[in-house]
């Protein structure tokens, strides 16, 4: 974590964490940690994050996000209750206001550094950048199946399977 806090101080201006308000268990909001992979204010341009070259995320973010090493802060995270390592993934408050009664339900579980969806939807901005309009096929396409993807694993999570959930997603990153 030294050596990457060394090289986004050392390739670009602002602080090395990104830090936003997401929706994490029991519908509650919660400050998640992330490597800051964007040049700074950014985010104010959108919250999605839009095909491999987005021009927002600086030449090492984008290797960051390349090998989700961005997300590695949110170890604090977990030691600090707000998340488990895995668990269905914690959105912003603007798409959770999106939900259905149904889909509220993942908001009974503690979010989590990786889920299922998120192994499956690894790709995920590329397939918003060959939208016409990303934030609709987001919240129409990806969320709604992000989320009955992790609504079918929250019912039958064991120790044993959010290993296999690790383990998917450390070779669904190298793959």
């Amino acid at each position: 974590m030294c050596i990457v806090s060394l090289m986004i101080l050392l390739t670009s201006r602002g602080g090395v964490f990104f830090r936003q308000k997401r929706v994490g268990r029991f519908n509650k909001d919660f400050t998640i940690l992330k490597f800051r992979t964007m040049y700074k204010g950014s985010d104010r341009q959108g919250l999605l994050t839009i095909g491999g070259r987005d021009r927002r995320v600086t030449p090492v973010g984008y290797w960051l996000r390349r090998y989700k090493l961005d997300e590695l802060p949110q170890v604090f995270n977990v030691i600090g209750g707000t998340m488990s390592l895995v668990g269905p993934r914690p959105e912003v408050r603007m798409y959770v206001e999106h939900y259905t009664p149904l889909q509220r339900q993942v908001l009974d579980v503690k979010p989590g550094v990786t889920d299922p969806a998120s192994i499956e939807y690894i790709s995920e901005n590329e397939l918003l950048e060959a939208s016409a309009d990303p934030v609709r096929t987001y919240l129409e396409v990806v969320m709604p199946r992000k989320l009955s993807i992790n609504l079918l694993y929250i019912q039958s999570a064991t120790w044993r399977s959010d290993l296999l959930v690790i383990f998917r997603t450390v070779m669904a990153i190298f793959n």
